[in-house]
């Protein structure tokens, strides 16, 4: 089959928007970010400000209401990690003490089986020590900045719930008439999809959080809540998060008793709990999923996590969602649906 030539100028067209798209992107992560966030928790919170505007609220009032109910689960959580952070602060130079000595002894035992000199080890040790240390005061950093750069976010929700009236108008004035009455459906599907997404997976968050606190409290580790609640907010972000969030009770675990069985049963926990989450809780708590496939959602996290760090992975996803509830009213994008969707 050949390559009419329009159809190869149509190919370079969208090569050079997703090209330009994307250097805009990266460049623009510090307006982007808090902005898209903003966005999302409006999209979210729309139907609870309507209700209330509808029960003779003013617009002003409902918006407020709407950023405090965020705020005081926000507050919520940032508490009880607070909280659980001051026990594990106590527990921490023990921790690394054992660190310590099961390095040096893996040193001993490099030393006395292998041509490797023990110093050299100590050396290794030092010096991951040191980054250790290096990286904590790089992420503690990180978690300021962004911390400032998310005081926006509030703001941004505030003026799209405000002012989603001439957005709206906006968007449909962009569409072209004939697509306008599909481009309402698709804009009408993402608030109510989202909506109902967002609360049930709330409720799934805490279940699960539940469920890992209470197993690992069963399995003796220390800060079963601090661990279990990490591991479960963490699977915000598909695939990588509950991996790397479970890197840290796992250890502790191993150093706390040294016997390599229990950071095996935490493994085995949290592997059991996922497949409650992902074959019973979710489909009885959410139901309707976002029903996209795994290789898409694998390329959004990645592509997130490259343009806009631990801020992209979570956000990107939503992207890919509302091109997914876009692409099933427009026609011209029936390949990009076929992309995106679940077979």
């Amino acid at each position: 089959m050949q390559t009419t030539p329009q159809s190869g100028s149509s190919f370079l067209k969208y090569l050079q928007i997703i090209f330009f798209t994307l250097i805009i992107l990266y460049f623009g992560k510090v307006l982007f970010v808090p902005l898209f966030f903003g966005l999302l928790i409006a999209i979210v919170m729309y139907p609870v400000c309507k209700w209330l505007e509808l029960h003779g609220f003013s617009r002003a009032i409902a918006i407020t209401v709407c950023l405090m109910i965020v705020t005081v689960l926000i507050a919520a959580l940032v508490s009880l990690v607070i909280w659980q952070l001051k026990v594990f602060s106590a527990d921490a130079p023990g921790i690394i003490k054992k660190l310590e000595t099961q390095l040096q002894q893996l040193a001993n035992w490099v030393g006395a089986n292998t041509d490797i000199q023990t110093a050299s080890w100590d050396n290794v040790y030092q010096q991951l020590f040191l980054s250790a240390a290096g990286s904590l005061q790089a992420a503690a950093q990180t978690v300021f900045s962004g911390l400032v750069t998310f005081l926006l976010v509030p703001v941004y929700t505030a003026l799209f719930m405000y002012h989603r009236n001439v957005l709206v108008e906006y968007v449909r004035l962009l569409t072209p008439e004939k697509s306008r009455a599909e481009m309402n459906k698709v804009m009408v599907q993402v608030v109510h999809t989202y909506f109902n997404y967002i609360k049930g997976m709330m409720l799934v968050y805490i279940i699960v959080g539940i469920l890992n606190s209470i197993g690992l409290f069963l399995l003796g580790v220390q800060h079963p809540v601090l661990y279990g609640m990490l591991c479960a907010v963490m699977t915000i972000i598909p695939y990588i998060g509950i991996i790397l969030s479970a890197l840290l009770p796992v250890t502790s675990v191993w150093m706390d008793t040294g016997n390599i069985w229990y950071p095996v049963a935490v493994v085995l926990l949290f592997a059991f709990v996922q497949y409650l989450e992902a074959n019973v809780i979710f489909p009885k708590v959410v139901g309707k999923q976002l029903h996209i496939n795994t290789l898409s959602t694998l390329v959004a996290i990645i592509a997130g996590g490259v343009i806009w760090g631990v801020e992209g992975m979570i956000l990107f996803i939503p992207f890919v969602a509302i091109l997914k509830i876009a692409s099933d009213h427009i026609e011209e994008w029936k390949p990009l649906n076929l992309l995106l969707s679940r077979t």
